[in-house]
């Protein structure tokens, strides 16, 4: 019966790619050796760990958003769950190698899009959780099915750099926000009674530069 062992050996962007994509290379291993495995369907789990990394002033201010006031961190800060996927892995013996491909999004409406913006530099700690189905053939040739124990894992740091720079390809100088049809139809309105050409004068019009600082962001608490 297969035991399946995993490894992640690097990651890197996708080149020619319609989309934002992430490979991370897999390494599968299996024992016995010489056991032919037929196929794998594969579903991974792919989860960031931000407690595993520290971070700047900046950053956490940035973070805010997802983790609170930083005197909170060790009650707030806890595992984001970035995405569920899975792929088929082709036939082989002993060893293989595969690439596990992330779609990146820019969807600030995402846990995970806020925490790698809110990221300057250092690394960003991953936890893959892997399971599925394994196919493979008995002593006897005859084809066989087991699955993978839920306790295969595997970690791995990809660098904010990366995704900064995979987002920078598709997304030069530009960001994208998601709103309800209702907020974009007020918004839109506003545009056109006045007279304004681009979105992103409307937004400086209703929040002028330097309108918001880490100053103005503190509230004070009356008693």
């Amino acid at each position: 019966m297969p035991d399946l062992q995993f490894q992640i050996e690097g990651a890197a962007p996708v080149t020619h790619a319609a989309m934002p994509l992430l490979a991370l290379k897999l390494r599968l291993s299996n024992q016995p050796r010489d056991e032919i495995i037929q196929s794998i369907i594969l579903r991974c789990q792919v989860q960031i760990e931000p407690g595993r990394r520290k971070y700047s002033p900046e950053e956490q201010e940035k973070l805010h958003d997802l983790f609170g006031e930083p005197e909170r961190w060790s009650r707030t800060v806890r595992p984001l769950l970035w995405m569920n996927t899975s792929f088929c892995v082709q036939g082989f013996t002993g060893t293989t190698e595969a690439d596990l491909e992330l779609p990146c999004t820019f969807d600030f409406n995402v846990a995970a899009t806020k925490y790698f913006h809110g990221l300057a530099t250092g690394d960003i700690p991953l936890s893959v959780l892997f399971s599925g189905s394994v196919f493979y053939c008995d002593d006897e040739g005859r084809l066989q099915i087991t699955q993978i124990p839920w306790d295969r894992e595997a970690s791995y740091r990809i660098t904010a750099e990366m995704w900064k720079t995979l987002m920078d390809t598709f997304y030069p100088n530009t960001a994208w926000l998601c709103l309800q049809r209702d907020a974009f139809e007020r918004l839109y309105r506003y545009k056109v009674k006045k007279g304004i050409p681009t979105w992103e004068q409307v937004v400086e019009e209703l929040v002028p530069q330097g309108e918001i600082s880490p100053a103005s962001m503190t509230c004070e608490v009356k008693q």
